[in-house]
Parts: structure tokens; C-alpha cells; sequence
């Protein structure tokens, strides 16, 4: 059981703080580190994304607190807390937290790894010939690209940017016994680990600076020196409702994001006390915002450890399968379109493959002469994307190409704006989006010349166009050419990228027009049903108090509410007279779940459920400031693909966590992390393969 102390004392006790149930995520992704049955170095890894989920949770979270505090809101959010108690809260988790990661790196994680020849070092630690060696490559690769900043009346402190590892020490001049304090940055554009020997021994680059710090301050005495690092306010504010020029305000925004308030100092431990007030004073921080790590700072760094080509220490791979249908036209060299035209096509991400299945319909999209236009939207891409590739060769040869990018998706900003730029510069038509809102609905239409006509090919996804993460997050997508579907795809494009209002949609379900009121209107007609009332739902996050108190209503009318959640759920299950129906379950693994699922036992009649997948939580954002979609699933074989995947996941076996009451997080379930939901589901799907490819076989005998 994970030790989270219960926060029952708000002032509406039906809802969990959203910004502590964050963390208790958080926990729940370190508590992998310290299970025995994954592998080493992928405990490893669970330690560093729980490093970078944290990092950005002050960047974005934290920030956003302080500013209320400075600002001097004192309305207290729907779980009644004010933004004080929350930081309050926040720094005593944050403290328990980290000192937790520190044991289970220190005590199991570090130790087990040296007993397989992995082991970070400190430079006292190697031998005088090792020594020499870094030396020498000290100062050929990292001396040059050093700059110490003195703080003197000439040289006030320096800027110290977000995120960035930083050297201060404090430098003393032995003739006049002048001390001043000297902060060095770490070059970011360096390894942080430094292979020592080629077989699994590393240190530290500050370790290697530290060592040499002499060398910077040439007749100079060097005391105390220490590593620390600054988290700055990283989220945009950019009102588009008053931008003349979205691109520039982003633009601006980004250089301004650089220099935004400091919100977190961390040091390493021992820095004297009158030095770590100097570097609060500057930053304008209070003793509260200071962290002091036994360990190293930035753990993200162990990235690098869990990348080693150490198989028996990772996990088993499993190489995505090509789906059953997309391998039988690829072995008859038959476009995808065809396959789509004979019937839906569902994909299920990473255990199917993206390449061969999305990426591989823009591919074919683009050098088909049969299309005449490929519209979609783009929230997160990858720096060498193929899609964005075909589009630009696409237009270049004269489709007609729109592409609606999101040029404020978090932390992706630089990266869709340089998309846009050669998007652009390649005759495609580039838009960015409704004004006040965020486009986070992930679909594509290609429409195509045939003998009977137009048709309108439409693929809509859970996740977003990019490979990369298409590798590590479970997401689905369906592609279809259904003529409503392809209507109401069309209508939506129009909305994105013309002047116009949508007044309905026969078959999706659009925020933030319909999508809340279309899915309370859902929930109510269970609750309607009583006892033999439905709702299913996987989904991110749970966090709109209206939404939770509909489905409130629905378990006090006796229906049976299953959630699977990733990250928050500020819903209070199993509370009498209240939640009792309710279960809230969470799933960790090697993958990010990623998809949503909503399923509604009785949406179009008694026993009539509907099945829909999109891009939409139930969050207040999602549901009311963003473009998102819902697209139902209207095959019976996909539904039962949906129907196998909520089975894996919510199976009282598979290893899970479960939210109880009172806020705390239980571990349940077997302790075989190899035999886990997402490895069930990604043995299912290679079966399904196989019984595809001996079907195919037979059919050839016959």
C-alpha cells in the first residue's frame, strides 16, 4: 500500500485536490522503481521519468500556484483548498517523495546495478591513469566551452536559466583575501555521463568540472564548491483573442518563457547555509522552495543507463506487429485504400504498428495521383516526422494540402512552429486553429478521385502524429470511409479552418460545442437504467467536478461505474450513499496508456451500448477549452477489440492500482510485471496476426 496520507479535510470532501492527486500519479510511477520483477534498468528509468513528471509539474503546477498566491486569490478550489494549503501540501509530498527515490536508488537500485558492472562513480572514486585521461579530455572538450560569472559591483548575478545544471563555489584571492561568489553553467549540449571504461562505468560531467574548477580561476583559491539547479516558470500566456499575429506572440512568448520566475532551487546536500540565502535572495525565492538532494541532481540523466544495450537487465523486446488486414494488402501490394473501402480498419498502438498503418496512409496519400486534397491537425510531432515529410512532398506536387497546427501545445511550441514554417514554404495551407481554444483532437482526411465518385478517407486516433512516442504510448486509432463519418469530419475541417459555426454532428461528439452536454446526456440515460446500468471509461484524467457529480448521480442510482485512469481522478470512489459503485483502477507499465475508451452499456436502448475513442478526459479543459473528438465504433469486431482491452486492463490479476476512499493508492494484483495487462494484450494481438496469416494461408489451399 502506498503510504499517501488521506486529504479529507476540504470543504467539499466529494473531490480529491487535483494537483496532489498529480502526485500520487507520480508515486505510483516510482513505486515501479522499487518493484523486483521488472528489470534493473528499466526501474532505472521509472526513476528518471519520475524526475522529468516532476520537473515539469513545478515548471507548469507549482508556477501556476505561486502566481495565484502573489496575485492574492484566496477562493478556494472545488476540493476547498486554497492555493497556500496546496503549496503547503505540495512541498511536504514533494520532500517524502524525493527522499524516497534517494533509498530506492541508493539502497537497491545503484547497488544491484554495480553487481552487473553499472555504476556511476565520483572522481575520487577512479584510478591516477583514468584521471590523466579525463583530464586530457577535459581540456580539449569541455574547458573551451566553459564561462565562469564572477558576482562582483562590475558583475551583478548571473541569469540562470531553467533546468540548467549550475557550479558555484566561492573564489578567493590569496593576496588581498577578497572572496567572491563564481557560478559556472554546465553545457547543456555535452554528455551528462561520461563513459569511463566502454563497459558500463560513468561519471558525472559536473563531477569532471568540479575536479578542474582551478583551471578556470588561475591563481585562485576555490572553496566549497556545489552543484545546484533553478526550475523557472514555464507556461505560456498568450491571449490569441488579442494577438494580431499568433505566430509572433508564440514566438515572443518563448523568448519570454527563458526568463520566467524561479520557483525551485535545488543543491546538492552541504552548501553552507549563508550561501544557499545568497542564491534564494537572488532568485527571490523563500527557504520553503529550497530541496537539497543527497544524490545527484537531475536524475533524468539515468535515461542514459536504461538505454544500455544490457538485454538481460531490460525488458523483453516486443517488436510491433503489422495488423492482420494492412499485412495482407502489403503482401498483395494493394493501396490501403481498398482495405479501408471493404470495411473499418482499427489499430491499436505500439503493440500494431504505426508506420505501417498511419504513417504509411499519408505516404500512400501523398504519392496516390487519385488524391486531390489531405487535411489534418497536428498538436505533437517529432523533429524528423515522416508524415510532415509526405505532406510537404504532397503539396510540392500540387495536392491540395491543409494542416492545422497547434502552435501552443506545451512545450512543443518551437518545434510546430518550425513545421509550420516549411509547411508553408511548401504551398501547404497552414492555420492555427479558433481563437481561445486548443486543437487537440488528433484526425486526418484524404479525399480521392474514383471511378464512382469522390471518396472521403478518414482516420481518427486517440494519440498524436508521432512516431516516436506511437513506440512507448498505447493509443488507438480507426480509420474509415463511412459516408457519415466523412460528413461530419468534413464539417469539422470547415469549422477548423473557415468561418463558420457547426450546429451539429450526426456521429461525432465535438468540444467544445457538444462533447459535455452530449456525454451528461449519456451518463443520465444510464442512470435512468438503474442497476442494470453501465459506464465504462480509460481515460488520463478525471478532474471536472461537474462530470464527477453526474456520475455521482449515476452510482447512487445503483449503476456500476468502472474507471481505468492514468494520471488524476479527483473522483472519491466507494464512499456510501455516494460512490459505493464506483472503481477506480490504474495501469502502469512499460507503454504510457494513452488511449481513451468510453463505453455505455444502454446509450441507444436497453442492452444497445455505444463505444467511442478520441483525443477528450474528462477534464474542464478538454470539455470546454479545446477542439476535441469523440468517434463511436460502430463495428461489432472492434468493439469486441475495445471489449478484450478493458478485460486485460481490469482483470482483479493483472498487476493495478487501486484508489480507495480515502485517497490512497493500493498495489493489487499478481507481482509478475512480465505477465502484466499491456504484455497480455500485446501476446492477443500477435495471436490475432497469426490467425490472420493461417487464414490467409488456407484460403491460398482452397
Amino acid at each position: 500500500m502506498l503510504n499517501r496520507r488521506a486529504y479529507v479535510d476540504a470543504i467539499d470532501e466529494r473531490f480529491f485536490n487535483r494537483d496532489l492527486s498529480w502526485l500520487a500519479f507520480n508515486e505510483r510511477v516510482l513505486s515501479l522503481a522499487r518493484e523486483a520483477a521488472v528489470p534493473l534498468l528499466e526501474r532505472a528509468k521509472f526513476c528518471a521519468i519520475f524526475s522529468s513528471n516532476l520537473d515539469e509539474f513545478f515548471q507548469v503546477r507549482v508556477a501556476g500556484l505561486k502566481s495565484q498566491l502573489d496575485e492574492g486569490v484566496l477562493l478556494h478550489g472545488v476540493d476547498g483548498r486554497s492555493p497556500a494549503q496546496v503549496l503547503a501540501e505540495v512541498n511536504v509530498v514533494v520532500r517524502r517523495l524525493t527522499s524516497e527515490q534517494e533509498r530506492i536508488l541508493g539502497e537497491e537500485i545503484f547497488p544491484a546495478l554495480a553487481e552487473h558492472g553499472i555504476r556511476i562513480v565520483a572522481w575520487n572514486g577512479l584510478d591516477p591513469t583514468t584521471k590523466e585521461r579525463l583530464t586530457r579530455e577535459f581540456r580539449q572538450r569541455i574547458f573551451p566551452v566553459l564561462t565562469p560569472l564572477v558576482v562582483d559591483p562590475a558583475h551583478p548575478f548571473p541569469y540562470i536559466s531553467g533546468l540548467a545544471l549550475s557550479i558555484g563555489a566561492s573564489v578567493a584571492d590569496p593576496q588581498t583575501g577578497e572572496e567572491r561568489f563564481t557560478r559556472v553553467k554546465v553545457p547543456a549540449l555535452l554528455p551528462r555521463l561520461i563513459d569511463v571504461d566502454g563497459g558500463g562505468t560513468f561519471i558525472a560531467i559536473e563531477d569532471i568540472i568540479v575536479a578542474h574548477l582551478d583551471e578556470l580561476y588561475e591563481g585562485m583559491h576555490v572553496r566549497a564548491p556545489f552543484v545546484f539547479r533553478v526550475t523557472r516558470d514555464a507556461d505560456m500566456e498568450v491571449d490569441d483573442e488579442d494577438a494580431d499575429d499568433l505566430r509572433e506572440a508564440i514566438e515572443e512568448e518563448l523568448r519570454r518563457r527563458r526568463f520566467g520566475r524561479a520557483v525551485r532551487l535545488e543543491t546538492v546536500a552541504g552548501v553552507p547555509p549563508e550561501v544557499v540565502a545568497l542564491l534564494l535572495d537572488e532568485l527571490e525565492l523563500d527557504a520553503v522552495d529550497h530541496y537539497e538532494r543527497a544524490s545527484l541532481l537531475d536524475l533524468t540523466c539515468l535515461q542514459r543507463l536504461a538505454s544500455l544495450p544490457r538485454q538481460e537487465l531490460r525488458d523483453e523486446p516486443w517488436p510491433s506487429v503489422t495488423a492482420g488486414r494492412v499485412l495482407a494488402a502489403r503482401e498483395n501490394d494493394e493501396p490501403i485504400f481498398n482495405l479501408i473501402r471493404r470495411r473499418d480498419l482499427l489499430v491499436h498502438h505500439p503493440y500494431e504498428s504505426f508506420q505501417t498503418s498511419t504513417e504509411a496512409f499519408i505516404e500512400e496519400a501523398a504519392r496516390d495521383t487519385r488524391v486531390q486534397s489531405i487535411k489534418m491537425t497536428l498538436y505533437r510531432t517529432s523533429p524528423d516526422s515522416a508524415i510532415m515529410r509526405n505532406l510537404i512532398s504532397a503539396a510540392e506536387r500540387g495536392v491540395q494540402v491543409a494542416v492545422l497546427v497547434e502552435l501552443k501545445a506545451r512545450f512543443d511550441e518551437a518545434l510546430n512552429l518550425n513545421w509550420a514554417r516549411q509547411l508553408e514554404q511548401a504551398g501547404v495551407h497552414v492555420m492555427y486553429g479558433i481563437v481561445g481554444l486548443k486543437t487537440h483532437a488528433k484526425l486526418a482526411m484524404v479525399v480521392r478521385d474514383e471511378p464512382d465518385g469522390l471518396r472521403r478517407y478518414v482516420h481518427f486516433g486517440t494519440g498524436n502524429y508521432n512516431a516516436k512516442t506511437a513506440a512507448v504510448y498505447e493509443d488507438i486509432g480507426v480509420f474509415t470511409c463511412n459516408p457519415d463519418l466523412a460528413d461530419d469530419a468534413t464539417r469539422l475541417f470547415n469549422h477548423l479552418t473557415g468561418f463558420s459555426r457547426a450546429n451539429w454532428y450526426r456521429h461525432l461528439m465535438v468540444a467544445p460545442q457538444f462533447l459535455r452536454g452530449e456525454i451528461v446526456d449519456l451518463i443520465r440515460r444510464e442512470r435512468d437504467m438503474g442497476p442494470r446500468g453501465l459506464i465504462r471509461m480509460k481515460v488520463n484524467s478525471v478532474a471536472d467536478a461537474d462530470m464527477i457529480a453526474e456520475l455521482y448521480e449515476a452510482s447512487r442510482a445503483g449503476v456500476r461505474i468502472d474507471i481505468v485512469v492514468r494520471g488524476i481522478c479527483m473522483l472519491r470512489p466507494g464512499v456510501p450513499g455516494l460512490s459505493e459503485n464506483v472503481s477506480v483502477r490504474s495501469i502502469l507499465g512499460r507503454y504510457l496508456e494513452h488511449s481513451r475508451i468510453y463505453h455505455f452499456g444502454n446509450a441507444n436502448g436497453p442492452d444497445q451500448p455505444a463505444w467511442y475513442i478520441g483525443s477528450a478526459d474528462l477534464m474542464t479543459r478538454n470539455l470546454d477549452r479545446r477542439v476535441e473528438v469523440l468517434t463511436p465504433i460502430l463495428l461489432e469486431r472492434h468493439r469486441a477489440w475495445l471489449e478484450q482491452t478493458l478485460a486485460y486492463l481490469t482483470d482483479p490479476e493483472t498487476p493495478h492500482f487501486v484508489l480507495a476512499h480515502d485517497g490512497s493508492w493500493t498495489r493489487s494484483g499478481r507481482d509478475d510485471f512480465s505477465d502484466d495487462a499491456q504484455g497480455r494484450m500485446y501476446r492477443w494481438a500477435r495471436e490475432q496476426q497469426e490467425r490472420r496469416g493461417v487464414e490467409r494461408s488456407n484460403e491460398g489451399v482452397a
